[in-house]
């Protein structure tokens, strides 16, 4: 569907949709809506970018499905502690990763929109994606409200990935703008932006940084 005038609220359009994609996939990739595992680890080493993984940390996981950062950081950052808090509108998805993820030290899950709790670091990928019916004004106060609670529930700096504005137009997916969003998490606590780009998607990654 494209986006329209009078669609859906943001959070239920959200909810509903991974709601779904859960459902005829199961904690997969594709549950999530991202193509296969290398795609998805491809984007999380862009936002982790963001982190200084010679120390400690603690990170928020906003939109985190059902853990699959988890996944990622045990593999690739093995020897570096994180305390872990995941976040999802998507009830569904908060029982799959609490039950996948159950025993394991320093990790919480909650079903809720936005950070849960404090942390050095928040990172969030695709959850600006899928707009569904939702109309375009809608959708980009949704965005700003949650980069602001990003910027609000974060010490050192934030991350998050976008559709590109020059990608191909699909029905129901948000492209962004070309610097609306740069501009706008600069603003934040008068953050330095760094964009990364290509990475071989049609995409881009902000990595949001806050001054010592």
């Amino acid at each position: 569907m494209r986006a329209r005038k009078g669609g859906g609220d943001a959070v239920t359009v959200t909810a509903r949709h991974y709601a779904a994609t859960l459902s005829r996939h199961g904690a997969t990739p594709s549950g999530v809506d991202w193509e296969s595992r290398a795609a998805q680890d491809l984007r999380f080493v862009q936002l982790l970018k963001l982190c200084n993984f010679s120390r400690a940390f603690s990170l928020n996981d906003v939109g985190c499905g059902y853990g699959a950062l988890i996944a990622h950081l045990d593999q690739f950052h093995p020897g570096c502690r994180v305390t872990y808090s995941g976040t999802d509108l998507c009830a569904p998805m908060i029982a799959e990763a609490r039950a996948i993820w159950a025993g394991r030290p320093a990790t919480t899950f909650v079903n809720r929109k936005g950070c849960a709790a404090m942390a050095d670091y928040t990172l969030a990928s695709g959850i600006f994606n899928v707009m569904a019916d939702c109309a375009a004004e809608t959708w980009h106060t949704h965005i700003a409200d949650c980069l602001s609670d990003m910027g609000a529930h974060s010490r050192l700096g934030f991350a998050v990935n976008f559709i590109a504005h020059h990608a191909p137009d699909v029905p129901g997916l948000y492209r962004a703008p070309d610097g609306m969003w740069q501009a706008h998490c600069a603003a934040i606590k008068e953050a330095t932006v760094e964009t990364v780009t290509g990475y071989g998607l049609r995409e881009f990654t902000l990595l949001v940084r806050f001054s010592a």
